[in-house]
């Protein structure tokens, strides 16, 4: 995987190179950001560049030895380590073809498809102890190359403290010439030991541009599906596809938006209890998609209201609307609005009955929108 291959991030791009270049490599490197924002391929696209036999100036050349036997994942220094579920197996080994197959289908993805892909059940995945054994024993191991050995060691986050406590003393007393890359969501769940013994390196967003670039060239979408899409996802590639993958129809989401405040506005009981059974009878993973799109589009309406219009990211007929109900969303009501779909989010994601919780979100909009 070459740097090419990694959606914007040119600033990081040239960071990571530049070090390598002057021979500034820290032991330990801590990848911070959203797996949308294209963590995991950096990590790759950087050890393929340390690896690289022949560097160019921007990335590495793609067709030297190690660089070919990366593309297949199949470099004898590069490790991997990714969360599993214990009662399937307690280290990743016998996962790596999966691993493998999603990384070179589509190296964006997060947590939840990764358990997705490795158990029916979805049962919480995690690294234990004996994964941190498995990860020294590999790291024990002598360069086949000669060269660095590396360790990317993906969603660090789910370990739990036994090996927490292992792989930091790993950072603490580093073989030479080992490189671990920690690519990780929240840092919050990681000791504050662990954090201290790694050069952090924080993943920005995809910029708005860049994901709109790639939308049109990537699925030739027109200028305004990609603006609306690209504006939604938040710098992440992860949400722009899924806003592709869970409807055919891309005006789905704002429609669904609009039906729900303009009943709640008009204080039609009937309508709001019709789009409530309607939003039910959807998919979990729809429902919190929803969810996420009413977030941005209040903020849109924000944005419009004591921000510059040129900052807003909508579509055309989004932004017709939102002329006409942004001034409904303003300093009385905003923050709870905003409170009452994380509320339903958190809710949503633990299982609570749809109906009940929609129902209740329409008479929360109606409520809101008269107090303004």
């Amino acid at each position: 995987m070459q740097f090419k291959d990694i959606i914007g991030q040119e600033n990081f791009k040239e960071k990571l190179i530049h070090g390598v270049q002057k021979n500034k490599i820290s032991h330990a490197q801590l990848f911070v950001g959203d797996a949308g924002y294209g963590t995991l391929g950096l990590s790759i696209a950087y050890a393929q560049y340390v690896f690289c036999l022949d560097r160019k100036k921007n990335d590495s050349c793609g067709i030297c030895s190690s660089c070919l036997k990366i593309n297949g994942l199949q470099h004898p220094d590069l490790h991997f380590s990714f969360p599993t579920v214990q009662s399937d197996s307690v280290i990743s080994n016998p996962f790596f073809e999966n691993w493998r197959t999603q990384v070179k289908k589509n190296h964006y993805f997060n947590l939840y498809e990764w358990t997705q892909i490795i158990d029916v059940k979805e049962r919480n995945p995690i690294i234990s102890v004996h994964e941190c054994l498995e990860i020294q024993r590999k790291l024990n191991l002598t360069s086949y190359e000669g060269g660095y050995k590396i360790m990317i060691i993906w969603m660090p986050e789910q370990m739990n403290p036994t090996c927490s406590n292992k792989i930091l003393k790993l950072l603490e007393e580093p073989q030479k010439k080992t490189l671990f890359i920690l690519v990780t969501q929240n840092t919050d769940m990681l000791l504050d030991t662990i954090k201290s013994r790694c050069q952090m390196v924080n993943i920005s967003r995809v910029t708005h541009l860049d994901i709109q670039l790639h939308l049109k060239k990537k699925y030739s979408l027109s200028e305004e599906e990609s603006e609306s899409i690209a504006s939604f996802s938040e710098g992440s590639i992860i949400k722009a596809h899924e806003l592709l993958d869970l409807d055919d129809n891309n005006n789905a989401l704002s429609e669904r938006f609009i039906g729900l405040m303009r009943s709640s506005y008009k204080k039609n009981v009937v309508e709001m209890m019709n789009w409530a059974e309607d939003m039910a009878q959807e998919g979990k993973e729809r429902q919190k998609f929803f969810l996420i799109y009413c977030s941005h589009m209040l903020r849109q309406c924000i944005i419009k209201n004591y921000g510059n219009n040129d900052q807003i990211k909508v579509s055309g007929a989004e932004l017709s609307f939102l002329n006409k109900f942004s001034p409904f969303i303003n300093g009385k009501n905003i923050r709870e609005f905003m409170k009452s779909i994380d509320d339903a989010y958190y809710q949503l994601d633990r299982n609570a009955n749809p109906k009940i919780l929609f129902t209740l979100i329409c008479f929360q909009s109606m409520r809101l929108l008269h107090k303004a």
